[in-house]
């Protein structure tokens, strides 16, 4: 007892300090990310692609089944709001994200939004396949490639509802691997050869690589020196809509012919 009461004795106490409260570390943009449980790569990705001074990305992750099949597929529209409302529940958010191409595709985006905005009344949203088309149209890409790890269904859909959005299909690809966590293992070496396969096949503006799980951020500029061709991908499409709708317009001259529009 004496030796607690002699440590307490020679401890100054300096009460409560002052304290400055800045903008913490997202001044400029606050963006919500809602990734799938099996998903191993957005968050990789976003972190090259749009971890921008000044901009903060926060996650919740989203229960799905790791086949990707339309049914899993619309299993997943109940579990969005609950998804959302983990994201800094009270705090400003400028755009939430949501992180499945083939479920955006499968449920409409529309109906994506409307269960982010049960929780976010007023915040920008936007879908891997929202990110594309903003895409195609910033890159004026009429005839576009399309690289997916889908399985035939959702291949089906992935190629209509593109088209229903007026873009021209005009090379089609797949590693039919439908478990997402293989997807997710599929190498860049392999992506980047399909992408060359797609630019040899047809004349292409652009090649999609469709699925979060698929890595293109570290390749991209390599792959476009060496097709000549705009690629863009659903992480890579997706940072850049992002940072986009928040405002935020940097150039990253490393990261692709569209991180430089």
């Amino acid at each position: 007892m004496a030796k607690t009461m002699d440590i307490a004795a020679s401890c100054h106490d300096l009460g409560v300090l002052d304290a400055t409260l800045d903008g913490g570390i997202a001044p400029r943009a606050a963006i919500g990310l809602l990734v799938l449980a099996t998903d191993q790569t957005m968050e990789h990705e976003f972190a090259r692609l749009a971890r921008r001074p000044g901009v903060g990305l926060y996650v919740a992750r989203l229960h799905n089944d790791a086949e990707i099949t339309p049914e899993t597929l619309r299993a997943m529209a109940p579990r969005i709001a609950p998804a959302t409302a983990l994201i800094l529940p009270g705090l400003n958010l400028d755009v939430v994200a949501f992180g499945c191409t083939s479920a955006a595709m499968t449920l409409g985006e529309q109906a994506v939004f409307a269960e982010i905005r049960k929780v976010r009344p007023d915040v920008a949203c936007t879908t891997p396949v929202t990110a594309a088309f903003a895409a195609f149209k910033m890159l004026r890409a009429h005839r576009v490639g399309v690289l997916t790890p889908y399985a035939p269904a959702v291949n089906e859909t992935v190629r209509a509802y593109l088209e229903a959005g007026g873009v021209h299909v005009a090379a089609f690809a797949t590693f039919n691997r439908p478990d997402d966590r293989e997807a997710a293992r599929i190498d860049t070496a392999s992506i980047k050869a399909g992408v060359k396969a797609l630019a040899r096949a047809t004349k292409l503006d652009c090649v999609f690589v469709s699925c979060t799980s698929l890595r293109l951020a570290g390749i991209v500029g390599e792959i476009e020196a060496e097709t000549g061709v705009a690629v863009t991908s659903s992480d890579h499409a997706l940072a850049w809509h992002c940072l986009r709708l928040a405002g935020v317009c940097d150039a990253i001259p490393d990261a692709g012919r569209l991180f430089t529009l």
